[in-house]
């Protein structure tokens, strides 16, 4: 059991940052129909905290998929920010993904002979900002996760953790309505985990809405929302009314040495 949690409430169509309504994913491969999403119904406020979990083929990785505009459902509706993304054009996603959503992934995906201040910058460079605006806005999105001092760093100069503090910096560049990460702690060790997850509690703490998708239940008690995936339809959607917190957490670890380049 992961915490103590509550029934979460049923989604309603008013104050909902995401609406989903009866969303079905089915893949053809060669003459077999795969069922992916099974008609998933639900809602997601702005400033929500949800951790979204499921055993492998539960339909949790498709699921994220189309909330990130990376593919279109079969049936159904996804209303994001009052937008019916689920109608829109290739390009149209392309621009939803670059205005509103921001991408952690687990393998950090940096360019190993770029800065880190270049980049973060390269959501940027899609629009039409001045070179100098890119500059001043990846460096406030370093800032915010304590990355200020390494911004000329290449990712052989940082450790894991703070590479994927980079990643998370690149994923706020663009002020994105939701932060959608992908087993972002899968390849850390446990005190940069929760690390990584204080900084997910910071940013939803200032509005930030963070949908992560993890197999460990010790890193979804630090969400506010559980979402469980089996065979393509929700098993439970509770909230959880005792998250850890990860300043506490991080507190009662033993102390350990700074961080060294991985």
């Amino acid at each position: 059991m992961i915490g103590r949690d509550e029934p979460a409430p049923a989604p309603t169509s008013d104050g909902q940052l995401i609406q989903i309504d009866h969303l079905v994913k089915t893949y053809l491969l060669g003459e077999v129909e795969v069922h992916a999403l099974r008609g998933v119904t639900l809602g997601i406020r702005r400033g929500e905290f949800v951790a979204i979990m499921g055993a492998s083929g539960s339909g949790k990785s498709t699921f994220m998929n189309i909330l990130g505009c990376l593919d279109k459902p079969t049936k159904g509706t996804y209303i994001l920010d009052g937008i019916d993304v689920s109608r829109l054009t290739r390009d149209e996603l392309a621009h939803i993904r670059n205005s509103k959503l921001g991408f952690v992934f687990q393998g950090f995906n940096l360019l190993s002979r770029t800065s880190a201040i270049e980049n973060v910058e390269l959501p940027l460079l899609y629009g039409t900002s001045s070179i100098r605006d890119r500059e001043e806005r990846a460096v406030k999105a370093l800032n915010m996760v304590g990355l200020g001092d390494r911004v000329h760093h290449y990712p052989n100069q940082l450790s894991g953790g703070q590479q994927q503090r980079v990643a998370i910096a690149r994923a706020l560049v663009n002020d994105p309505s939701i932060v959608l990460a992908d087993e972002p702690t899968g390849n850390l060790d446990s005190r940069t985990s929760v690390e990584v997850m204080g900084i997910f509690q910071e940013l939803n703490e200032k509005g930030i809405t963070i949908i992560l998708v993890t197999h460990e239940p010790d890193i979804a008690q630090f969400a506010k929302r559980h979402i469980i995936f089996r065979d393509g339809r929700i098993k439970s959607d509770r909230i959880n009314s005792s998250p850890k917190l990860a300043a506490e957490v991080i507190s009662e670890l033993p102390a350990v040495d700074q961080e060294e380049p991985v």
